[in-house]
């Protein structure tokens, strides 16, 4: 049995109607992913009101549950439905009266709705909660009985796991490891006939055991002569005739079996040790205590023999470091596949709310949701544009790095070392710090790049879009057709290679024989490298050829080739054989030199310039540092005029990091326009 969907209406971010929350989940790790404020714990809240948790917190419906709208309204009903799916034989009769066949199977519907009878501070009750089964919570009140085996194991978030470990009345860990099995086994002490020795104690139970030692602690003669000197010395003489009264030292212990029981567990306490020694190493740190009280919650949940399964834990990260943190993930996929070592246990859904990308990294896309805008946007199949074969290249090549993208407010999607490391420049230069608007850069390294996209474009564009603005940086690809042959392609207009079927490369001439067709050719080109473009993802392709030649023929040919010279002898000037200023003079001089002997023609001296990449002169990453460095002194430089740089720069990257920054059209969201129109082509 697992929680198959969730919805929630009228709940904190989420509103009512088409601004509810409609949510699916796997039977395995699930992640909640977003920006700060989304509504992660939202739904992690949602989930403890409707099936309560363990944790044994006291907590109600509070008046800043109820969903306040836009115009500072307040609604008068919160409803959360939870879906249980995949009920085996065991739950199907535990929860018989309270089932629901839905879409064929048989399935249990919890629905809590909260309804508000006053106003805050009335002296009548103010509001009122039902929780009830069925079909829109039309079937019999769910009891506190049948509640309390769907309570689910809860990890709050900046929790105390050693306060959480430590013994005390009422403890997490005695509440723990009353449910595991064994825990009760054993014999009965017999005070008529005590063990003879140590050694004979093994077989009596926990409460044998006690009650075996405070057999002992009684008998001790300390305890026996400090019990006959106070009713024969003090007490006796402080009793009236007729009183019937005697002193008895004992051990603290009363009530049932089960209370006594209880009492022992609450008295134990787990630590952390050094693995080679027996005794505590000292203070092991929070994440290490973070991560032995997530093995005891799944011990738990992976030997009860019935109710739900399911583990809640916000900011599983806590505390760890990257490595431990993906250990975590691989840990917690083991454990809800019901296998933890060579022991088989029951298999144990886990819903996770997390900032790390590590972990989000760490799971398949397919078992995210995604959490924007008060809108809740499951990643899993039917519900993006990814294929299957997306899912598989995703799993494979989205790292920690890329997983960022998840977190961002806007995203970039290049395709290079280069624009990567220029954009951030480019970005500050014209006024749109990416750090600042809380845009990410994913750098796919030439491969994937539409695949990343149709992560934010939903399946079904009647639905509420994913107003994350993403934009994608793709190359023309496409040379002038003087570039071949100064780049050592060919020879001569009438080189074969012009026209071999196995070159890798385009020039402007294999688009038609003239200039209008040449331009009909590259539009439908560009065209086709934006025909994905939906929702609030667009892609912003060269202008011409590729990033290093378009800035050179746009207006800072000379910062580019001063990047390129340095890059060239980027070993020279890291081992002191030469400077940055003699480099530079140099190539002051070597630019000047070139723009004249192209004839200040701007496309031929930026077709030389891209040359030095492409002859292996100059490393295209270095190159870009070593831009990016030049574009930010040229910045912070007296009169630095920003509109006249941007108006230096190919219009595509302008453009891309306008639309990330969302300081472009603004994004249009389906309920305002046609599904798969943009803001911009309206």
């Amino acid at each position: 049995m697992y929680l198959s969907k969730l919805t929630i209406s009228g709940f904190r971010q989420f509103g009512q109607g088409d601004a509810a929350a409609e949510l699916t989940f796997q039977p395995g790790v699930t992640a909640l992913i977003g920006k700060n404020d989304s509504g992660k714990t939202a739904i992690i809240d949602a989930i403890r009101y409707a099936l309560l948790s363990r944790d044994q917190m006291y907590f109600k419906v509070q008046p800043e549950d109820f969903h306040v709208d836009a115009a500072g309204s307040s609604v008068d009903d919160i409803r959360i439905t939870c879906v249980l799916s995949d009920l085996g034989t065991g739950d199907q009769a535990t929860f018989a009266e309270h089932l629901t066949y839905l879409d064929g199977k048989v399935s249990l519907l919890v629905n809590l709705h909260a309804r508000r009878l006053a106003t805050e501070g009335s002296a009548r009750r103010w509001v009122e909660v039902n929780v009830r089964s069925g079909l829109d919570g039309v079937g019999p009140a769910l009891e506190m009985t049948v509640r309390e085996l769907l309570a689910s194991a809860y990890l709050k978030p900046l929790r105390d796991a050693e306060r959480e470990l430590s013994s005390g009345r009422g403890s997490r860990l005695s509440q723990i490891l009353y449910h595991v099995d064994g825990i009760k086994e054993g014999a009965s002490f017999d005070p008529e006939n005590p063990p003879a020795t140590p050694a004979a104690t093994t077989g009596l139970s926990l409460l044998g055991l006690s009650e075996y030692f405070g057999h002992n602690v009684k008998s001790h003669k300390g305890v026996v002569d400090a019990q006959s000197a106070i009713n024969s010395n003090y007490l006796k003489s402080l009793l009236l005739a007729g009183d019937k009264m005697t002193g008895k030292i004992d051990l603290t212990e009363g009530g049932n079996k089960d209370a006594r029981l209880r009492q022992i567990l609450e008295r134990l306490e787990l630590g952390l040790m050094d693995a080679s020694g027996t005794q505590p190493r000292g203070r092991f740190g929070l994440g290490s205590n973070n991560i032995l009280y997530m093995a005891c919650e799944l011990l738990l949940l992976g030997r009860e023999p019935e109710g739900l399964p399911l583990l809640l834990v916000e900011e599983p990260e806590a505390h760890l470091h990257p490595q431990r943190q993906l250990r975590l993930m691989q840990f917690l996929k083991t454990a809800a596949e019901g296998r933890v070592q060579d022991e088989e246990g029951r298999k144990v859904q886990v819903i996770l709310s997390t900032h790390s990308p590590n972990l989000a990294s760490g799971l398949p896309v397919a078992n995210t949701v995604l959490l924007d805008g008060e809108n809740a946007h499951p990643l899993s199949h039917d519900h993006t544009c990814l294929s299957s074969n997306d899912y598989s290249f995703l799993e494979r090549f989205l790292d920690a790095t890329k997983a960022n993208l998840f977190f961002a407010h806007g995203v970039l999607i290049v395709e290079g070392d280069g624009e990567a490391l220029v954009l951030p420049a480019i970005a500050r230069a014209i006024g749109l710090d990416l750090s600042t608007h809380g845009v990410s850069i994913v750098n796919v390294k030439g491969t994937g790049l539409r695949r990343f996209s149709k992560v934010f474009q939903k399946s079904d564009e009647a639905k509420t879009w994913i107003s994350i603005p993403v934009a994608c940086i793709a190359d023309m690809d496409v040379m002038p057709d003087a570039a071949p042959e100064i780049l050592g392609l060919v020879t001569g207009d009438d080189d074969p290679k012009w026209t071999n079927p196995k070159r890798r490369w385009k020039a402007n001439k294999h688009f038609g024989p003239d200039a209008s067709a040449i331009e009909a050719g590259l539009k439908e080109r560009s065209e086709g490298l934006c025909k994905e473009d939906a929702q609030n993802v667009r892609t912003f392709v060269s202008s011409h050829w590729t990033l290093e030649y378009d800035l050179a023929r746009n207006g800072i040919a000379s910062m580019v080739f001063n990047a390129a010279m340095l890059a060239k002898a980027h070993d020279k000037i890291c081992d002191g054989t030469a400077t940055q200023d003699d480099i530079l003079a140099e190539a002051g001089e070597a630019f000047e030199k070139l723009f004249a002997d192209c004839g200040k023609d701007d496309e031929l001296t930026a077709i030389h310039i891209y040359q030095l990449f492409t002859s292996k002169k100059a490393s295209k990453a270095i190159a870009a540092q070593y831009l990016a460095a030049a574009i930010d002194i040229e910045a912070a430089s007296e009169g630095f005029d920003s509109a006249a740089f941007e108006a230096c720069l190919p219009t595509y990257l302008v453009d891309a990091i306008k639309h990330a920054c969302d300081k472009g059209s603004a994004p249009v969201l389906a309920d305002e326009a046609q599904p798969g129109v943009v803001a911009a082509e309206q």
